[in-house]
């Protein structure tokens, strides 16, 4: 399987209900580093796995909607705790609908599968992957 990786970041602030959160039950803020991985099992023609432009400027435009927002005030979040898990989710979603609506160019037709990875700090991360 060949991969290839996009990075970028955002910030946001959020607030978790639950018990089990503790004090992260506060408003409190996360800069997110966003790891993207497009996985294919075969190059296209040019030799390329997706075009890293194409799959970089569309990652920063799915990230710019939430950069510098408080998840608790996003409508689509209502009521829902926008875990580090669940955003990668969110992310993983977006990106695909990128990829199907040709955002990313006819390489990434060719994508099978993706990983989306988002690190909260050094020591800490979570992912979503699937199949495309």
């Amino acid at each position: 399987m060949y991969r290839l990786c996009v990075r970028d970041h955002f910030m946001i602030a959020h607030s978790f209900n639950g018990e089990i959160f503790g004090p992260a039950q506060r408003t409190h803020g996360a800069t997110y580093v966003v790891d993207v991985v497009f996985q294919r099992p075969e190059l296209d023609t040019d030799g390329l796995v997706i075009d890293i432009g194409l799959a970089s400027d569309t990652l920063k435009e799915v990230l710019a909607s939430y950069n510098f927002q408080n998840l608790d005030e996003v409508p689509e979040f209502k009521g829902k705790n926008t875990t580090t898990e669940f955003m990668a989710g969110v992310i993983f979603n977006a990106l695909a609908k990128g990829i199907k609506e040709g955002r990313m160019g006819t390489t990434a037709q060719g994508i099978t599968h993706m990983e989306v990875k988002l690190h909260e700090s050094h020591v800490a991360w979570a992912s979503y992957e699937g199949a495309l």
